[in-house]
């Protein structure tokens, strides 16, 4: 009886556990371009703001004459901005999933005066705002996209890629400096759709 008990609280148990367990990374919906289309790893898009009148698309921005630029949006409302890839923290995932990590970088062919890489990271805290800025170089961040109504916003938030950390998550919204529109974590977000190039 005894053992019978012991058998019935394991499974009772068990079945708790994995009804609460986060899904796997494949149990999350895609992510889709403007096209309907999931976004597939390595190929190239535009990150697009859902409101018109604020910019153009995502590019790079100088903040202060030095390296590393910045991404923001394009000063004119009718540029599109610079094409990135993604590519997905799993390795044998071929498109990108909401909540799912991934990393994001301008495309190769896109030049800059600053020898270095143009993935995406988290960089400096603003110290006026103390929201922080997402900027290139260095060793490249892990971001998150998630469904908001029809569109969608980018956020920081790594946890397949470290399961066991406790980051200070935020979502990517913009951060007017001096005219210009930086993308940065920890206020509003910027509600953005993804265009294939």
């Amino acid at each position: 009886m005894l053992r019978l008990i012991a058998a019935f609280s394991s499974t009772c148990l068990l079945m708790a556990m994995l009804a609460v367990a986060q899904p796997p990374y494949e149990s999350q919906p895609f992510v889709l371009d403007t096209n309907g289309q999931p976004l597939e790893r390595g190929v190239a898009y535009y990150i697009d703001p859902d409101v018109t009148d604020i910019g153009g698309g995502i590019t790079l921005i100088d903040r202060n004459g030095t390296c590393p630029l910045f991404v923001g949006l394009d000063e004119l409302a009718a540029s599109k901005g610079l094409p990135v890839t993604f590519t997905p923290f799993f390795d044998n995932e071929t498109n990108v999933r909401e909540f799912s990590d991934f990393k994001v970088a301008f495309t190769s062919d896109v030049s800059t005066i600053c020898i270095q890489s143009l993935a995406w990271r988290v960089g400096e805290e603003d110290p006026e705002t103390g929201r922080r800025f997402i900027v290139t170089g260095g060793e490249p961040g892990y971001f998150r996209i998630e469904k908001n109504g029809s569109v969608y916003k980018l956020g920081w938030c790594p946890s397949d890629a470290c399961p066991n950390c406790r980051p200070r998550c935020g979502d990517a919204g913009l951060l007017v400096e001096n005219d210009k529109s930086f993308l940065a974590l920890d206020g509003p977000a910027l509600p953005v759709v993804f265009r294939k190039a």
